[in-house]
């Protein structure tokens, strides 16, 4: 499983291979037949070589027994499809205003262009992926998110075709899980009247990862986890002392929102949450099945 920018392998004995097979027996025993919800984005969706690695790292997990569930996010490619037709993206308070437009381009890069990426990906290192939408089996039902001021409570600001999460039905990922498929999950809903929504993928995840009771909930991103104040790695953490670190200043800005659904999700019974650095090549499989820690975990208690 060797990919150009890894250290060579060629050097390990057979006998260091066993060795190294053998020590992931127990986590393999551990999470066999159990659910695995997936956060991909971030430069582990962007680098050729982290792509690969990502994908083995899948299909391996497939292969001896997990149910992984991939959710994608396609942030940056969205804002490079509005940029070819002419249009800039806006936010207001960290969220991208969608215009009916806006949304066309975000059905087709996130329904299609990456999820079908990494259905191929996935395809070519061995596994059965299939790609879905919100609209599959009904999966996502969603309603406009009220956007509230920060500043101002009684102001609510419209921020078009973006939705918050009113339930989720995982029949269709059950029984794609079943048949020995990996499921690509792309983040949009659909709401009473038919309606698209995109959906911040982070809270996807949390909440697909809850309804399906996963064993985890792994968000691969682009840091090395949750830092405290002098810049180390804080490998463990619990819903209580997220809240010290947010009341204190360590944890704000970008980590808020995914910290948010990652506490949510341990809340609701998912047993671990990982924030994994998705820049350190086969980081899932480093997570899984090692006991080194390649990010923070989150327990519920």
């Amino acid at each position: 499983m060797s990919t150009p920018h890894d250290t060579p392998v060629d050097h390990i004995t057979p006998r260091e291979k066993a060795e190294i097979l053998a020590q992931a027996l127990p986590y393999i025993r551990k999470y066999h037949g159990k659910t695995l919800v997936i956060k991909y984005g971030g430069n582990a969706m962007t680098d050729p070589a982290l792509q690969q690695d990502f994908a083995e790292d899948v299909v391996l997990l497939k292969l001896v027994g997990m149910n992984p569930i991939v959710v994608h996010g396609g942030g940056p490619q969205i804002d490079e499809a509005l940029g070819r037709l002419g249009k800039k993206g806006t936010f207001i308070q960290g969220m991208r205003v969608t215009d009916a437009e806006t949304m066309e381009v975000v059905e087709w890069v996130l329904g299609g262009e990456v999820q079908q990426d990494i259905v191929g990906l996935l395809n070519a290192a061995g596994g059965k992926a299939v790609g879905l939408t919100g609209r599959d089996g009904g999966m996502i039902r969603a309603r406009k998110l009220k956007i509230v001021d920060k500043d101002d409570p009684a102001k609510e600001h419209d921020i078009g075709q973006v939705g918050e999460i009113e339930s989720i039905d995982p029949s269709v990922v059950k029984a794609l899980q079943d048949d020995q498929f990996i499921p690509v999950v792309s983040p949009i809903g659909f709401g009473a009247h038919n309606e698209s929504y995109n959906i911040n993928a982070d809270v996807v995840a949390a909440k697909l990862a809850t309804v399906l009771n996963a064993e985890k909930l792994l968000m691969l991103t682009n840091i090395r986890g949750v830092l405290d104040k002098q810049g180390a790695l804080i490998t463990e953490l619990t819903a209580r002392r997220i809240d010290e670190l947010i009341a204190d200043g360590t944890i704000s800005g970008g980590m808020l929102p995914k910290l948010a659904g990652a506490i949510d999700a341990a809340k609701s019974g998912v047993n671990a949450v990982h924030i994994i650095d998705g820049r350190v090549p086969h980081a899932l499989l480093l997570e899984i099945l090692s006991d080194q820690a390649f990010g923070t975990m989150i327990r519920s208690h």
